[in-house]
């Protein structure tokens, strides 16, 4: 009978943005086997119904769970607020943890004010989940949402300096952080979407260096780590867990952006290409 604790965490994004969140758990849970699908071929799932996305994540997360899995992570914002219920109740008994809880956590404690940013896709943002969650466990927070959707396609073509992004930032983000904006200013950003981490330098510069920015991939890292310690599904292997990417479309396109993400290379070898 094979041990469980030996299965791979297995997580998924519409792109290559999750792949910060598997970064994160490889510095969290080195030991872990971790199985990652980036599905490209429908990039990006911010823009879409909320049933469309719920049907592309069901697609996903059955590919995973029939490569073997022991715990499924959503490592993408969009699909978390549309579809984590969803995926929880069917794929149970399976533990399935999403990127809103664990990040709405880290703002909220961040926050010295109150007052918090939230900047993530139009979908994650229409949807509320990250003011929901923000609300209940800081009731007295003010949160605002901010949909910065050509942030995805900027990261996915590796643009995250310079002036080009630094001028995107200034069209979403001025008329919250400008020096000329009335106090109270908010004194956390949090980054609603797994691509945007690597915006992280020109988004700082924008907004000032006083504000927090925060990124849900850690406190991801650290969620997952914390459940699967709780259940006994923490793999016992002291060496070096592997890692196997698969996406859906265009392999190179692929190995070249996820290298950017990672700060690592990826090769050719390392990745799989499938069919939903």
């Amino acid at each position: 009978m094979n041990d469980t604790r030996t299965l791979p965490v297995a997580l998924f994004d519409s792109g290559v943005g999750g792949l910060t969140v598997l970064k994160a758990l490889q510095q969290t849970l080195p030991g872990e086997e971790l199985l990652y699908l980036g599905d490209t071929a429908r990039l990006p799932y911010g823009t879409k119904g909320r049933d469309t996305i719920v049907r592309y994540t069901l697609l996903a997360a059955r590919l995973l769970v029939s490569r073997g899995a022991k715990m499924l992570v959503v490592a993408c914002n969009t699909a978390t607020s549309a579809a984590l219920q969803t995926l929880q109740e069917a794929l149970y008994p399976l533990p399935v943890v999403g990127v809103v809880e664990p990040g709405a956590q880290a703002a909220a404690t961040a926050s010295r004010n109150g007052e918090i940013v939230v900047i993530a896709t139009e979908a994650t943002i229409s949807g509320g989940a990250y003011q929901q969650a923000i609300m209940r466990i800081c009731p007295e927070a003010r949160v605002r949402g901010r949909a910065c959707t050509l942030f995805v396609p900027m990261a996915e073509e590796g643009l995250m300096q310079g002036p080009l992004a630094e001028g995107l930032a200034h069209h979403y983000l001025d008329d919250i952080f400008s020096p000329a904006v009335t106090a109270p200013r908010p004194d956390t950003l949090l980054l609603g979407c797994t691509h945007f981490p690597l915006l992280q330098d020109a988004l700082q510069k924008v907004v000032g260096a006083s504000v927090r920015i925060v990124d849900s991939a850690a406190t991801t890292a650290v969620c997952v780590a914390e459940q699967l310690a709780r259940m006994g599904l923490l793999r016992q292997d002291t060496t070096q867990g592997r890692c196997h990417f698969m996406t859906t479309d265009n392999k190179e396109r692929f190995v070249r952006t996820g290298s950017l993400f990672l700060g690592s290379p990826l090769h050719n070898a390392d990745v799989e290409l499938v069919d939903l």
